[in-house]
């Protein structure tokens, strides 16, 4: 993607800082594409930004972008637009990168990194409301850090006026006795800016321009600098290894469950539910403890998923049961039940009222509304029709050791225990097998299959209910 020349006309424009290797995350995947909640920590910071009184009204931020992370692009193509930074120069170069594309007649310009997804719209909000008031060339976010460590501390003068920002490494003791630090938030004047980038000077250590700087500068053109100070409880910090991203996630999904539980969903224990932010969950939907939504999957009203169950980009209708059991890109609809200890692979539907018992398997497969299909079976590549009895142990066979065959199986049939359908094959309505049954060929409608290799035959009258079992051995 070749970065516009320049953005649309707006008044504020957002820039978000994303150029770093993210070395410490020791991974090949750029920093921002990492995942929260199932998406990318940038996803959360684009979507603070479009929140906002200036994000909702203007035009797409810019992302600052570096050769080693161009992956970003491909993502956000819709969301952003980009703008390059050849090597990384500091937050100063990047930020002038930026300014190169932003239209002439923007007059704010709000800069934040790629990195802190917990940052909100209503944060944004604020810092952008204190430059206004103030008409300020800056204004910054800080946070009064119970550990501030090795931040940047923010350095006021005597009256209490914000004169410049200081790393840690640089800072005085009396400095570094300071707890206010600078969270990585700004919003600018842009037409001061646009003038004053240009005198910053590169680090003595580092040879990086730092953003920072821009701090003194603004003092000493007598401009005013506004910080608007916020809560220390972790949604400005910046994530930069593995731990700080689990950090940060628990947070996310804190924020998450309590969003579902308002909203009218039960979690017996919320500590221990894991939902991506894109599950879709309906009115009296009970989580039950070690729940794992993820993906595009949606759970009807009324419905419940016991513990242990995992569910991945699945449908799950009204009213409907799942204990201890793994979904993936299936479909279970209203009423229906699956588990305790049971697998729907990709394309498997469960129909309406259907039972899918322990220990069970269906790969891509249909098992018709009031189906059951109760203990120990498998079903790959199956459409099985309504109110079918499926017993225990039978499967269909549906790889020959190259192909992959279909198995139909029409509605009302009853498959006993143990049968083997070898595939590809029909088995028509009302048909029957008897236990331990291999079939190898079609099984007409109405007709009973016996045997190894099974023969059609005429079903046996319905005993009596004092007579023996029939020939099919089946169990429900």
């Amino acid at each position: 993607m070749t970065p516009p020349s320049t953005t649309p006309s707006h008044d504020v424009v957002a820039v978000v800082l994303a150029a770093g290797l993210g070395t410490r995350m020791k991974s090949s995947q750029p920093k921002v594409l990492h995942a929260l909640c199932g998406r990318p920590m940038l996803a959360y910071v684009l979507d603070a930004w479009a929140s906002t009184e200036d994000g909702a009204t203007g035009g797409r931020p810019v992302v600052v972008f570096s050769p080693t992370v161009a992956a970003i692009i491909d993502v956000f193509a819709e969301q952003a637009v980009f703008a390059l930074q050849d090597e990384p120069r500091g937050t100063g170069d990047a930020v002038n990168a930026a300014l190169a594309i932003v239209h002439a007649e923007t007059t704010e310009i709000v800069v934040l990194s790629g990195d802190v997804p917990l940052v909100t719209g209503a944060d944004l909000d604020a810092v952008v409301a204190a430059r206004r008031e103030d008409d300020a060339a800056i204004a910054l976010a800080s946070v009064f850090a119970a550990d501030p460590a090795h931040l940047g501390r923010v350095v006021r003068g005597e009256f209490g006026t914000v004169e410049r920002i200081v790393e840690a490494s640089d800072a005085s003791p009396d400095e570094l006795a300071a707890s206010e630090t600078n969270a990585g938030i700004y919003v600018f004047d842009a037409d001061w800016l646009r003038r004053r980038i240009g005198a910053l000077t590169p680090s003595i250590s580092t040879g990086e321009l730092y953003l920072t700087d821009l701090v003194r500068l603004a003092r000493d053109d007598g401009r005013i600098v506004s910080a608007v100070a916020f809560e220390d409880d972790g949604r400005f910090d910046g994530i930069n290894d593995r731990s700080q991203l689990a950090a940060a996630e628990w947070t996310m999904r804190v924020r998450l469950n309590e969003a579902h539980m308002r909203n009218g969903v039960t979690m017996r224990d919320p500590s221990t539910v894991y939902l991506d932010w894109t599950v879709d969950l309906g009115a009296d939907v009970t989580l039950e403890p070690n729940v794992i939504l993820r993906g595009a999957t949606s759970v009807g009203d009324g419905s419940v998923i016991g513990a242990g169950s995992q569910l991945i980009d699945s449908t799950v209708g009204a009213g409907a049961r799942v204990w201890a059991s793994i979904i993936e890109s299936s479909v279970v609809e209203d009423e229906a039940t699956v588990g305790p200890f049971s697998h729907l692979r990709p394309g498997s539907v469960v129909g309406r009222g259907a039972e899918v018992g322990n220990f069970a398997e269906l790969k891509n497969s249909r098992l018709g509304a009031g189906s059951k299909q109760h203990h120990m079976s498998y079903l790959g590549d199956a459409q099985v029709g309504e109110r079918v009895n499926i017993g225990a142990g039978a499967i269909t066979a549906n790889y020959d050791g190259s192909t992959k065959h279909p198995t139909t199986i029409g509605d009302e049939a009853f498959i006993g225990v143990d049968t083997m359908i070898v595939a590809p094959r029909v088995i028509g309505k009302g048909a029957r097998t008897g236990a331990g049954a291999v079939v190898t060929r079609d099984v007409p409608a109405g007709k009973l299959a016996v045997g190894v290799p099974a023969r059609i035959r005429e079903p046996r009258a319905k005993p009596s209910p004092d007579a023996s079992d029939p020939p099919g051995g089946e169990t429900g």
